[in-house]
Parts: structure tokens; sequence; C-alpha cells
């Protein structure tokens, strides 16, 4: 374990008169670089440092793109790290496409091409809406098991058949009751009518068998006068 060392605080802005390597913070943040290592983030940190220098030094190539040297042994100095170590980081850089490395022939070392960090936004999945949304027919389970109601495709016919199709009801077939017992007609009964008129009044079955019999018998008397005058 290191020695614990007896360090000062900062007061106001100290901080600032102090140069830093800069690692930047979408290589911490975006999913898509979490696949790299944080001591390969370090180094790619390094590169951007160096880069800068190499700009302002006029290093680029035909192109107009900055290049850089930093050797494998600079590498092991600055990470303490071993060869294989540093072999490692460079080529998980390059990987993932941050470090792009061309040799220059025996005896000279790559020239290092630092590649812009910054992404393309991800896309997410368009949002279903009411208007990109396009109708299609439900099957009769979907119908059936729908919590709203919903409507089916209805069930085309022929051409040659151009009545729609009936609904599928059941009707009750009925009998038109007879209410009216007698053979003669009703007499009018006196009922009083919102005008002030005097209506017909339907008699009671009591009442029309008493009048029936009360015709037959004036009936039976006009026949036994007519054969006993």
């Amino acid at each position: 374990m290191p020695e614990t060392l007896n360090l000062n605080y900062y007061y106001g802005n100290e901080a600032d008169q102090y140069s830093f390597y800069r690692i930047p913070k979408i290589l911490l943040t975006d999913r898509r670089y979490k696949g790299v290592s944080l001591e390969a983030k370090v180094l790619y940190g390094l590169l951007l440092d160096r880069m800068g220098l190499s700009a302002r030094n006029g290093w680029l190539d035909d192109n107009g793109r900055v290049f850089l040297y930093f050797t494998q042994e600079e590498v092991m100095a600055m990470l303490d790290c071993g060869k294989d170590k540093a072999t490692k980081l460079f080529r998980e850089l390059e990987g993932i496409g941050l470090v792009e490395r061309k040799k220059q022939g025996q005896g000279h070392p790559a020239r290092i091409y630092v590649k812009n960090f910054i992404l393309e936004p991800e896309h997410s999945a368009p949002v279903q809406t009411a208007e990109n949304q396009q109708s299609r027919p439900l099957d009769s389970a979907a119908v059936k098991t729908a919590e709203k109601p919903q409507s089916a495709r209805r069930k085309t016919s022929g051409q040659e058949c151009g009545i729609s199709a009936p609904n599928n009801t059941d009707i009750n077939k009925t009998e038109k009751s007879d209410t009216d017992l007698s053979i003669t007609p009703p007499a009018p009964s006196a009922v009083s009518s919102p005008a002030g008129k005097r209506a017909p009044r339907r008699m009671g079955l009591d009442e029309m068998e008493s009048y029936r019999e009360l015709i037959l018998e004036n009936i039976d008397y006009d026949i036994l006068l007519e054969r006993n005058p």
C-alpha cells in the first residue's frame, strides 16, 4: 500500500494554474464505450494531449490530418506497465476505432491518428401514434377477448348477391288473441269524453252474457207468439 502523503488543500481558483490530462466524459457515460477498459481510456487522454502539441508543431499529412508519435516505451513509462500491456491497450483503442496506426517502415515509429470521439446520437424506436398506426382487421379471437368493444371485419358476399346479410336474431312467434267473446257488437255506454260528449263504453263479460240471454228470451217469446196467435 502506498504511503499517505501530507498534501495541502485547494483555495479559490488555485486548481486552474495546473495542467491536466483530459479524458472525454462520453468515454465514461456512453454505453457504446462501456467495453473499453479504463486504462485504454487513460491512454486515449494521453494521446489527445500529445495531438494538441503536434497540431501546434504543424505535423499534418497531405490531407491535412493531424498525426503524432507515441511509442510503446512511452506508454510503458507513463502507465507503469509492461510491453505486452502497452501493445494490448493500443490494439483495444484500434479495435473500437478511437486510434489508427500506420507503419512507416523498418526503424521508424508508426504514425498515430487520434480519431474524433464524438458519436452520432442513437435513434430510438418510433412512437406508435394514432396517425402512423395502420388499421388492420381483427380476427375472431381478438374480438372476443378484447377489453373494449372492437369491430370485426364484415364477411363479404359475392357480387351477384345485392342484399345485405340479415341480423341473426331470434323472433318469437306470437298468436293474436281474440279477447271479444260476444257474438254481438257491444252496446254503447255513457262515458264522458274530454269534450263533454258521451263516448261509447265496452261491456264486461258478465254484462254481455246477461244481455245475450235477454235477447234469446225475446226471440223465443216472439216465436211462441207466431205459433200461438
